[in-house]
């Protein structure tokens, strides 16, 4: 059973934890992980964080002195000005055919949401000094959160891919092709890969400031386009399709919020313990929240241009990169460089995930956690830089494609950590020192299997041109329920599935 204290004081001196990790496990202990060969080195480079997943000792974690709540707040806003938002946005009014209101009104209300969900996640890094889905063994068991870590890493290498692709276009189309697509998106990659190579330290310390000339220059692509905005059109289709368009956007929206709930926990494990979960949430949201909606509007306006202006119209070839130059192209060279700027907000939105990534592969088990945190970071960079390539040509098909099947999983799996947070635990705590001994963590079988029946439910909701699901071809107009369906099931299917599981094992 779980200890009826929150440990978060005793985030081990991980020398102290090591031998009984070992004797009850008789595997590699945090402090033969402390003193490898690579830590050892990376300690004498400055700035470079050596650290890898274990927890982080409270007397290591300073980053909260001074202003800790404005920190928060502007490595969200930094992190969520990005230009992959404005191309979610535009899928609204391009692709869906909504309104600039009704696309607007979904995009608000889907990111709400999801930041909210986002915020409460995040709560557990000062708490715990653990990344997210270090947190997440206390809620699903040792091995059923390997599944997520698993489904996070594809989900971080597809936001990856992304990011490199609208990075790489846009620095195409602002150099006159002088620079082409390919070496566009190996510039971003190389870039992200500095920032999360280092770490923690430097990427906070970029975030911390990276927002300033990303707002000013959104400002001034809003101020150059909003008068080719069209604010009065109605939605097209049938009021059938146009309800379903409506619904489904509003689960892409929270879907883009949403896919930062598995890493909220991983940028606050450097602040302390004493600071109240309510301002990390609070901070999270407000931060998080306000960029988002910025870009979203900013890409539904940039959608309905299309249509409204002959010019845009001809311009537009299908790619974001086009999208950005009519955009900018009032502008002549002061629009390309306004461009190059949001270039830099793509590399801050992406070095992010590429960071916690490389921490998601030491996660997979005691083999896994012995090698350097860098290599996992080459090995994901070149594999989402080599996709980003292959893929250049189709980003609508992949945002369109790929955003609803992140959104099913991590709905899935935030179901479960709330459900047990607040059913289960009901402010207990938990042994934060036992992060890494399967035998003191939940068995996990009532979360498997509650994923599994959460699947269930996302299958026979989804409308993707992959395959359309049973319930959603009922619906008029077809609709994706995918991410509903998936919350309902598992929150139906987890409580009885935990007590049972409570009973048999105790833990």
């Amino acid at each position: 059973m779980r200890p009826d204290v929150e440990k978060v004081q005793a985030v081990p001196s991980l020398q102290s934890s090591s031998q009984s990790d070992s004797e009850d496990r008789g595997s590699c202990s945090t402090d033969e992980i402390q003193k490898s060969k690579y830590q050892q080195w990376a300690t004498n480079i400055k700035g470079l964080e050596a650290r890898g997943i274990e927890p982080i000792p409270v007397e290591e974690r300073h980053m909260g002195d001074g202003s800790a709540s404005l920190k928060m707040m502007l490595l969200w806003l930094s992190m969520s000005l990005a230009m992959n938002n404005i191309v979610a946005g535009s899928l609204g009014t391009l692709t869906l055919q909504l309104s600039f209101g009704d696309a607007a009104l979904c995009a608000v209300l889907g990111n709400i949401l999801g930041c909210i969900a986002v915020g409460y996640i995040s709560t557990w890094g000062p708490r715990s000094g653990n990344r997210t889905l270090i947190v997440t063994r206390y809620f699903m068991g040792y091995y059923p959160a390997m599944i997520c870590i698993v489904l996070n890493v594809t989900t971080n290498l597809t936001y990856g891919m992304m990011n490199s692709v609208v990075g790489g276009q846009i620095l195409s189309k602002v150099t006159g092709g002088s620079v082409s697509v390919i070496l566009g998106i190996i510039i971003v990659s190389l870039a992200s890969f500095t920032m999360a190579t280092f770490g923690m330290r430097l990427f906070q310390f970029y975030e911390r400031y990276a927002w300033v000339p990303q707002l000013m220059v959104l400002c001034i692509m809003l101020g150059s386009t909003v008068r080719y905005f069209d604010l009065h059109s109605p939605s097209t289709g049938t009021p059938e399709q146009i309800t379903a368009n409506r619904l489904t956007f509003f689960s892409l929206c929270l879907s883009v919020s949403l896919a930062w709930a598995p890493l909220a926990a991983d940028y606050y494990v450097y602040y302390p313990p004493d600071i109240k979960p309510w301002k990390t949430w609070l901070m999270t949201v407000l931060g998080m929240s306000q960029a988002m909606i910025i870009t979203l509007l900013i890409g539904i306006g940039l959608g309905t241009a299309v249509s409204n202006t002959p010019q845009w119209e001809q311009n537009y070839d299908g790619t974001p990169g086009s999208l950005f130059e009519s955009a900018y192209g009032s502008l002549g060279h002061f629009g390309k460089f306004c461009a190059i700027i949001n270039v830099l907000g793509v590399v801050a939105s992406n070095a992010p995930g590429a960071y916690s990534m490389a921490m998601n592969f030491q996660m997979l088990g005691d083999f896994w956690l012995k090698i350097p945190r860098p290599v996992f970071t080459i090995f994901t960079t070149a594999i989402y830089t080599s996709c980003a390539i292959g893929g250049r040509n189709s980003l609508y098909e992949i945002f369109k494609n790929f955003l609803p099947l992140m959104g099913y999983w991590v709905i899935i799996w935030l179901t479960i950590v709330i459900e047990e947070d607040l059913l289960f635990n009901r402010g207990r705590g938990y042994d934060w020192s036992a992060w890494n001994n399967r035998h003191k963590l939940p068995v996990g079988a009532a979360a498997g299997m509650a994923f599994l029946v959460g699947w269930v439910g996302a299958v026979i909701g989804m409308d993707q041109v992959y395959y359309t699901g049973p319930v959603a071809q009922a619906v008029l107009g077809g609709c994706d329920l995918g991410v509903w369906l998936a919350a309902g099931f598992t929150a139906i299917a987890f409580p009885p599935l935990r007590m049972l599981e409570l009973q048999r094992t105790g833990r």
